[in-house]
Parts: C-alpha cells; structure tokens; sequence
C-alpha cells in the first residue's frame, strides 16, 4: 500500500509549498526517538497545528510518526 506521499509525482511535490501538521495521538509510552522528533517538528501539545514548508526533511520526519499526526496539504 502507498502511502500519499509516494503518490505525488515530482511536480506535485514541488507545487505543494505547505503541510500543516496536529498531533491526534499522545505520545505517552512511545519511543524516545519518536518524542524527539514531535519536539523537532515543534509539536507541544495535542490539537495545536504547526505549519512546515514541505522539504524532504520534514516529510521525512511525518513518516516516522506519522501514526501520531493529522497532516493536510496547504495550496497557496
């Protein structure tokens, strides 16, 4: 199964400038590397949303947890 990030062609990745980013999901009991990389991507509290431009780095880190994340694409 692909997830929606491998389903975007390359000109869709580029045209797509914005993710806005939610924590839905505690992190409570999860691994210390995940609790970093909420902290990384600036996430503090549940259902408070961060905006990221959409580099490789950043959507490398929502795919590592992206399990504990809401994330939606911001066309400008």
């Amino acid at each position: 199964m692909l997830n929606w990030i491998q389903c975007l062609t390359v000109n869709q990745r580029k045209a797509m400038s914005k993710v806005r980013i939610t924590q839905i999901r505690s992190a409570i009991n999860r691994p210390e590397r995940q609790k970093l990389t909420l902290k990384a991507l600036g996430i503090q509290k549940l259902n408070r949303p961060k905006e990221h431009e959409a580099t490789p780095q950043i959507l490398g880190m929502i795919e590592k947890v992206k399990h504990l994340l809401k994330v939606e694409e911001i066309k400008e």
